[in-house]
């Protein structure tokens, strides 16, 4: 299990109510359970710690950060 970064609680709530709306699933609830927000799917195995770090903060796996920010 991962802990999701600290944030403020109403950035908590904004973040968690955008990605219910688009990708139907929060993204607390995800990071806690290791899936990733964007595609569903497992997000467990991590490049490097700085990649582990951000699926922390955006709830994206591994595949999606490499698709958004380039491999």
């Amino acid at each position: 299990m991962t802990i999701p970064s600290t944030k403020s609680l109403k950035i908590i709530k904004f973040l968690d109510s955008l990605s219910k709306i688009s990708f139907g699933r929060t993204r607390t609830t995800s990071v806690v359970n290791n899936i990733c927000v964007t595609c569903g799917k497992n997000a467990s195995e991590f490049k490097d710690a700085l990649s582990r770090k951000e699926y922390s903060i955006s709830g994206m796996c591994q595949s999606c950060q490499d698709s958004v920010f380039g491999v």
